[in-house]
């Protein structure tokens, strides 16, 4: 290990409590600590406010003061295993589950947990989107047995309740936030650059489960009805198109 590597091995171990690791570049000198807290305080001032800017939504609903403080305690507990903070906070929405002054919040998880995707959406990799003449020149036999890749930045959640509706009308800064108990899903996907996301419904959802399976679109039609025997499975489909959700199509395995 080189001496620069060892140093920064000591100091990111010193920034986590174990002070005495930089000993040996401190010379006996008893100034580290201050020093340390800066950074600390740098740190932790930095961990909050990516939190805040990750999920917009549940600080929304909570506020800033109810926030800002369940965010230090988060990155004191989970601090960031990475210096870039960009997509700091995987961990926060099952964190949340667990947090005490949450508990009077059950949906509060949940709509952490779609703003979380609304991030990896966000910075998920680039990749091809397949437009509806991929799919025009298959017979309807090979269409059925064909199987489709999703595109990347797709994802989404099935809820038994309306928290989609939910996540989306604070996403829009309306006032009239309401939870229905209407099951529904979400999904989120990037377009031309910008992270996308609509409401679907339950078989939207077993539909595109069975595509990230790897089932071929005969089997995740058939899920897709079972999920929502009254869904329009051909307007699902098409639309499921439009929004550029598939990456690949294999066909005659």
């Amino acid at each position: 290990m080189s001496e620069l590597q060892a140093f920064q091995d000591a100091f990111v171990a010193a920034l986590n409590g174990s002070t005495s690791d930089l000993d040996p570049w401190l010379q006996g000198q008893a100034a580290g600590e201050p020093g340390l807290s800066v950074y600390r305080n740098t740190i932790a001032r930095g961990c909050v406010d990516a939190l805040a800017a990750n999920f917009s939504s549940v600080l929304a609903l909570v506020g800033e003061d109810w926030f800002r403080a369940a965010a230090a305690r988060f990155a004191r507990e989970v601090p960031p295993s990475r210096a870039a903070l960009l997509d700091y906070g995987e961990a926060f929405p099952a964190w949340l589950d667990h947090f005490p002054p949450a508990q009077d919040l059950p949906y509060l998880s949940g709509v952490a947990h779609l703003d979380r995707l609304w991030t990896e959406a966000l910075f998920a990799a680039e990749a091809p989107q397949l437009s509806a003449e991929a799919f025009a020149t298959l017979s309807p036999e090979s269409l059925a047995g064909a199987r489709v890749a999703l595109h990347p930045s797709v994802r989404f959640a099935a809820f038994e309740a309306g928290l989609p509706s939910l996540w989306q009308a604070v996403r829009d800064g309306r006032e009239d936030l309401d939870l229905s108990d209407t099951a529904e899903g979400l999904l989120v996907y990037r377009r031309d650059g910008s992270v996308a996301w609509r409401v679907v419904g339950p078989a939207d959802c077993a539909f595109l489960a069975a595509c990230r399976r790897d089932q071929t679109l005969a089997v995740a039609i058939g899920l897709a009805a079972e999920a929502d025997p009254l869904a329009d499975l051909q307007t699902l489909f098409s639309a499921l198109i439009a929004d550029g959700v598939f990456r690949d199509l294999k066909t005659g395995i």
